[in-house]
């Protein structure tokens, strides 16, 4: 089969020939792609900036946004069956850690990551995952119209549940940059909260989109964009802050946008934050981190989806021009999400 590869850090990814991926254990599921995600995350780990964390043998396909069609089940699989549409949990869980007792699935103690740990993505033809990981879907939906919701949607989904008891109608929720994760939480924000939605983005395309999906306001980040936030709240800033840059400075941005007692949701990354003691103890502000989400908010996310409350904006390659969506998404050409289909 095709696949996308990293073989060094630093350098671009091939598109090699390689074995299909056969099934390993009772709780196996082969997946044939029908869409496979481009994420930023991608780009950091092309950097080596995952390297550390998760240790892949090189090389090692990339892709942790997949949704596809099963192509072939273990023994013991009894939720899906062959020809089921599939979106897939970007981290498949054992479900017997206290973790997962708990439902907290990127906690899971013998969890594996395809496409970040050492184990082969779904930028490719086919993928291996378990059965705890796959979504069954209607079978009329288009598995590359939807692959994305898999890590982009999970992830900004998985904030804006957590936040919603802090989003009653009269507040006001600041999202820092409309791309991939953010368009995607606007629409959650818009559906399922009251709150008032301003959106802060350079780039006035992705600004044009935020209005489109459900911003209230929006907000050209051109360096008087606290400024304005601030005009907008009558001086406070936003209730909650969602920060999907969280880099280059925009974390820092991010958390002078945030009201006294709110919270700021770090999403993206690559900066470093910092702030006085005093900020935290006289504003009583939180800052919350956020990786992925459950299982259960990715059910939940469908659901929205399907009913055509959270709609993804792409633009798909087919597998052989990875490259160029790589280096589109780096360049900021993409607007909403970049999606490869084998």
């Amino acid at each position: 089969m095709r696949a996308v590869r990293v073989h060094a850090y630093h350098a671009e990814p091939k598109i090699d020939d390689i074995p299909e991926p056969t099934l390993q254990g009772p709780l196996d599921v082969i997946v044939k792609i029908g869409g496979a995600g481009v994420c930023r995350t991608d780009l950091h780990i092309i950097n080596g900036d995952w390297s550390e964390a998760m240790n892949p043998d090189l090389p090692y396909v990339i892709g942790h946004e997949n949704a596809g069609w099963v192509h072939a089940v273990g023994d013991g699989v009894t939720n899906v069956a062959v020809g089921d549409t599939v979106i897939l949990h970007p981290q498949p869980s054992c479900g017997l850690c206290l973790a997962c007792r708990r439902g907290r699935d990127m906690q899971c103690e013998a969890a594996f990551f395809p496409g970040l740990s050492n184990n082969d993505g779904g930028m490719a033809e086919y993928l291996r995952t378990t059965a705890r990981a796959c979504i069954k879907l209607d079978p009329s939906t288009n598995p590359a119209d939807v692959a994305a919701l898999a890590d982009a949607g999970i992830t900004a989904y998985h904030a804006v549940r957590k936040a919603v008891p802090d989003l009653f109608p009269g507040t006001t929720a600041v999202v820092q940059g409309a791309g991939g994760l953010g368009h995607i939480a606007i629409q959650a924000l818009a559906a399922i909260t009251g709150t008032r939605i301003v959106v802060v983005d350079r780039n006035p395309d992705a600004l044009a989109l935020a209005k489109q999906i459900g911003a209230d306001e929006t907000v050209l980040a051109d360096g008087t964009h606290v400024d304005a936030v601030k005009d907008l709240t009558a001086g406070r800033g936003g209730d909650v802050v969602f920060d999907f840059v969280a880099e280059q400075g925009a974390e820092l941005d991010a958390w002078q946008m945030t009201a006294p007692a709110g919270s700021h949701y770090v999403l993206g990354y690559g900066g470093e934050f910092k702030a006085p003691t005093l900020d935290f103890v006289g504003g009583e502000k939180n800052v919350i981190g956020n990786i992925v989400g459950t299982y259960a908010d990715l059910t939940e996310l469908m659901v929205l989806a399907q009913a055509g409350k959270v709609t993804l904006h792409t633009r798909q390659y087919p597998l052989d021009a990875a490259l160029d969506a790589l280096n589109d998404l780096d360049n900021g050409r993409v607007r909403g999400r970049a999606i490869l289909v084998p």
